[in-house]
């Protein structure tokens, strides 16, 4: 789930898991362009580290 909102005048994007998602993450427009520039650096991170994940609960199932 995602929201888009304002940050002291900046528009932000904050994802979160669930509604219940206490924390989730919040970014503006110059960290989102970071993220597409390296979107395949960080999805390979994932794949090569996602069972080290340590959760207090079950992942939410991807859509």
């Amino acid at each position: 789930m995602f929201t888009i909102g304002e940050f002291k005048g900046n528009m932000v994007i904050s994802l979160k898991t669930n509604e219940n998602d206490r924390f989730g993450l919040t970014f503006g427009l110059t960290k989102a362009k970071l993220i597409l520039d390296h979107i395949d650096e960080i999805k390979k991170f994932y794949d090569e580290n996602k069972e080290k994940i340590q959760r207090k609960s079950p992942p939410t199932p991807a859509p």
